[in-house]
């Protein structure tokens, strides 16, 4: 009986939620900024290093806006840059030292809203999150 249970109350589940999104969920589809360790600046030298980022699970990054957002400390002379999907930075560092940075991500999905085949206004949103955030540490030497 307890199975019988269990397989109505999965199935109870599915059929009063929009499967695609209980199945994005289960794929874990949402953004990700890489895992990486920046490389080392030094004083008075120009530096270059990039933080990438991507909706995981997902084939079609490019379908999304990426708003990016760096907080912390960054020493005097570096920028940065956002691109599309990418966070830059450059410049020539100024001043020594050790450096913590968090980068935020936030993504939209490009066609979030989309008409039926009655040409209803639907919305759906394909992702389990929509933001995620990363500390990262810059050492100038």
């Amino acid at each position: 009986m307890k199975h019988y249970l269990s397989i109505f109350l999965v199935f109870s589940f599915f059929a009063f939620t929009a499967c695609d999104d209980v199945v994005d969920c289960i794929i874990n589809v949402r953004p990700e900024l890489k895992n990486k360790e920046l490389d080392h600046a030094h004083v008075d030298e120009y530096y270059f290093e990039t933080v990438s980022a991507e909706i995981k699970n997902e084939t079609r990054d490019n379908d999304y806006d990426y708003f990016f957002r760096v907080s912390g400390d960054l020493p005097r002379g570096l920028d940065v840059i956002y691109e599309r999907r990418k966070v830059v930075f450059e410049g020539i560092p100024r001043e020594p030292g050790r450096y913590t940075i968090r980068v935020h991500l936030e993504v939209e999905a490009f066609n979030e809203y989309y008409f039926d085949e009655y040409g209803n206004e639907r919305y759906h949103d394909p992702l389990c999150s929509n933001n995620t955030s990363k500390v990262y540490t810059l050492v100038v030497r």
